[in-house]
Parts: structure tokens; sequence; C-alpha cells
């Protein structure tokens, strides 16, 4: 028997449905997982093993393979278990197909069947509602994904959970959106007695969204005045706040699942590498310009950032996005948001 759940793998901001498929069939004893899967996915079948052993189930002396389609898509993360071992359970044929062909899910599982929070949840609730299907996620990711209201979110705090629901022995609640943030950034401008020519210049940098770059003597005050820029500048709108939180989801960022409508303010240290500043690495990550994108990137002691890293910001002021190119993925991530530069003249 075949049976095929789904979740998503994600390509940037975008999360793409993946069906992860499941076929039990006589042969040698074996667990296998297939589809351009990396090292975190592969070892997911020592952690499905441990938590169906904690609920007192018993793989079968079977060949067991695991398909992640489509198998040229390369897949990453450890939400992958979650849904390879609802496969699983329907191939051996404790839950009904039709339950899990409804819905997406995605969870790391822990060896004892708690279920982990993992990075991703608020656009992987965005391809669920654009599929027609519902969301079942970790407890502690359930408020994140809850702020799409177009698709019906269940948090579950361990594998039994999830069982129970989609047998229709106990079903889940409907997770609650987390807590809007609307105040100002509690530093403020006032804070900053005298410098009044530098106030009033970052006000018409704040009025006009201006790139800005200050140049003054140790001690001067440019670093205190970058901080309080957020203050001036307005809330997030709603669109503003939910496109910003997207991108702070997949870097894990978002606090307890709450959405901020407060812009981002981005301060990287001047040793920080060209994959840090612009995004990338092995799996081409969101960089500082994307995390500070609708907000404020700061960057003290501008001239101590190496030459390439500076040169690469030209693209994304140009344009508002930031094209992360790598041998084995293309992606790209919006980054719209104010330069603030500090300098000594000496």
């Amino acid at each position: 028997m075949v049976a095929v759940t789904y979740t998503v793998a994600f390509h940037g901001v975008e999360a793409r449905p993946v069906e992860v498929q499941c076929a039990v069939a006589p042969g040698l004893p074996s667990f296998q997982i297939v589809g351009l899967a990396n090292k975190a996915v592969s070892e997911a079948r020592e952690r499905v093993r441990a938590a169906l052993d904690a609920l007192s189930i018993a793989l079968p002396s079977k060949r067991i393979t695991v398909n992640l389609s489509p198998a040229d898509m390369p897949k990453e993360g450890s939400h992958f278990d979650l849904p390879i071992a609802v496969a699983l359970l329907s191939a051996l044929g404790m839950i009904p197909q039709e339950e899990i062909g409804a819905c997406v899910l995605m969870g790391e599982l822990a060896l004892g069947g708690d279920l982990v929070q993992v990075a991703g949840c608020l656009p992987a609730a965005l391809t669920a509602a654009s599929d027609g299907r519902s969301l079942i996620c970790p407890k502690a990711s359930g408020a994140e994904a809850a702020w799409v209201e177009a698709a019906a979110v269940f948090a579950a705090p361990n594998l039994a959970a999830v069982l129970h629901h989609l047998t229709g022995q106990n079903l889940l609640e409907l997770a609650q959106p987390g807590e809007v943030t609307t105040g100002q950034s509690a530093k403020d401008l006032s804070d900053v007695k005298g410098q009044e020519r530098a106030k009033r210049a970052l006000e018409i940098a704040a009025a006009g969204r201006h790139h800005m770059l200050m140049v003054g003597p140790p001690g001067s005050g440019k670093s205190m005045l970058a901080a309080r820029l957020p203050g001036l500048l307005p809330p997030l709108s709603p669109a503003e706040a939910l496109e910003t939180s997207m991108i702070h989801s997949l870097a894990g960022l978002l606090d307890e699942g709450g959405i901020s409508r407060e812009r981002p303010f981005r301060e990287p240290h001047s040793t920080a590498s060209m994959a840090a500043i612009i995004g990338g690495g092995r799996s081409a990550k969101p960089g500082e310009v994307s995390l500070a994108h609708n907000g404020v990137l700061f960057m003290d002691e501008f001239p101590e950032f190496p030459r390439h890293v500076l040169e690469t910001l030209r693209q994304p002021i140009e344009t508002g996005e930031v094209m992360v190119a790598r041998a084995n993925a293309h992606v790209k991530y919006p980054s719209r948001f104010m330069l603030i530069a500090a300098a000594n003249p000496c």
C-alpha cells in the first residue's frame, strides 16, 4: 500500500508543495528516504522510529520506502519528520488516506514523540490555504501560522495528538494568532540632547525614506541617533507586517508567534561576511538586507566593512530585492530598507 501526505519545501520566502509517499512492501527489513533529501531529512527515520516506539507502535519487518516528490527539488530541514511519520502510519492502515490528504503537515519529532517548533510555518500556512488544505504543525508554531486566516491551523503537542485528530478520536482545537505589538520603539529621539542638525537630517531621511551617512568622531552620538530612527517611522501596514514576518519566520526570529508592527532594525557588525549581509550559505538563507526589509539597516564603522560586501549592496538598494545565486539554488528575497551608515573621519 502507498500512502501520501503533504508538506512543503522552502525556496526563498516561497513554500512549495511536496508529496511524501510511503510504501510498505515485502522484502528485507529496511527504512529508506529518497528524493534529494539532505542529512537532516535522512536522519528523520531514526527520530520517527523512536517516536513510534514511544507510542508502542512497532515497525513491521518489511521494506519501507519514503519518496519526497518532486524528487529533483532539494529538501532540507527537520520539519519533514511529522509528514513521514503520518504517511508511515497511514501505510500501515492506522490512519485513513482521505484524512491525511486534506492537510499539510510539518514538525520535528523528539525521541519521545513530542513535536518541536520549526521555522517557516507562516509561509507554509499560505501554501496550505492556496491549495485548500489545513495545516497541522507543532504547538509552539501554531500562533505564528494562525495569522493566515484562510487556512485552518491545528497545533499539536505530540505525535499521539495528531494520530487521535486524524482518526477522529480527539480533535485538535484551532490555533489562535499570537499577539500584535503596535507600540513605538522604546528609544525616542527626545532622549537625545543637542545635535539639532543631526536630528533634523534624521527627520528628513525618515520623511523621504532616504539613505543617510553620518560622519563624526567617536562618542558624538551617531549610533544613538540611528537606533532612534525606527521611532520616527510609521508602523508597518498589515501587508508589510505579513511580508516582513514571512522572512523572519524562515529565519526563526518570530517571538512566540507574535507579529510586530514596528519597523525592523538590524545592526550587523563590521566583521560580518557577505553571506551574512546579502544572504547565502549552503541553503541560501536570507541575510541582513532581507531581515531589514521594510525597516532600517544600520552599518556602524562603515569603512571597516570589506569592500566586496559594500559593493554587493548596490543591487538591493537599487531594485529592492536581492538574488542569492548558488550552485544548487537561485533564490530571490525582498530587501527594501533604509541604509543608515556611520563612519569616523579618522
